[in-house]
């Protein structure tokens, strides 16, 4: 099979672009300060979690538990007025699914799982989950590993048709990039997790629930996850999310800079 290959000017035309695109799409996570790399705007972020949200709404079952509703309008409302969600039509919706989980969507679109009950217990703890949802949102995660992955995809194709080119079979090496790529993109994927449990810790904190709560809920969520065999099924290394230990550590860290900002109880 005859490969194609770039030429020198090329290559350079399209470093150049991709330098130049690179640094057009840097962007700043509040609070935290860091530098990201976000090809979207904020307004297609939000249109895309928007309609993510409708499709949802059509597939799941919507609980009718008045408890957890409850639950979740209360905690919904105080933690809106403190997370800085630009044009956010805030919603928090209930879904009737045991599976402990939650999620956010660009927009201030909420899921709530009804099996993330059984974990939360209370108040606080449901708003450490809903704190570090809507987190990501925050922090323009989302858009973040779109980005990412794109970017990592021509690096890896761009690499393939450097090691295939001249008839030469490049396979080997060109899977090995694919295989590195991964590893990265799940690796910074759990640095985007310990980041949202801190901004989630101070979005409780502004809502007047005590922060430290988050280190209970999921020292719960290790324990379940130990007890239904959820632990043991990926390799840390190919994880989305940081081992419980580490969670737990980290948030334990960075416990007084959240603390500075409770006020107590509302």
């Amino acid at each position: 099979m005859k490969y194609l290959s770039a030429s020198p000017a090329v290559t350079s035309i399209l470093c150049l672009v991709a330098v130049i695109a690179f640094a057009a799409c840097r962007t700043t996570v509040p609070e935290t300060g860091r530098k990201q790399l976000n090809m979207l705007s904020p307004s297609k972020e939000a249109a895309l979690g928007l309609s993510e949200f409708q499709k949802i709404r059509k597939e799941k079952k919507i609980s009718q538990n008045a408890a957890y509703n409850a639950t979740a309008q209360r905690v919904g409302k105080r933690l809106s007025v403190v997370m800085p969600v630009p044009h956010a039509e805030w919603e928090f919706v209930v879904f009737d699914d045991p599976i402990p989980n939650a999620f956010a969507l660009p927009g201030g679109k909420v899921g709530i799982h009804s099996g993330l009950f059984q974990i939360t217990k209370d108040d606080s703890g449901l708003a450490a989950v809903v704190g570090h949802e809507v987190a990501h949102v925050v922090a323009r995660h989302s858009g973040e590993r779109l980005s990412q992955n794109a970017v990592a995809g021509m690096i890896v194709a761009g690499a393939g048709v450097a090691l295939n080119r001249d008839g030469r079979d490049g396979a080997i090496p060109t899977a090995a990039l694919g295989g590195a790529a991964l590893i990265a993109t799940r690796s910074f994927s759990r640095k985007q997790e310990l980041e949202a449990d801190q901004l989630g810790a101070l979005f409780m904190a502004r809502a007047g629930y005590d922060p430290r709560e988050s280190i209970g809920l999921w020292q719960r969520f290790a324990q379940w996850r130990q007890q239904s065999g959820q632990s043991k099924k990926t390799p840390a290394f190919l994880s989305t999310h940081p081992v419980d230990d580490r969670r737990i550590a980290e948030l334990q860290a960075f416990m007084p800079r959240a603390m500075s900002e409770y006020k107590g109880g509302q």
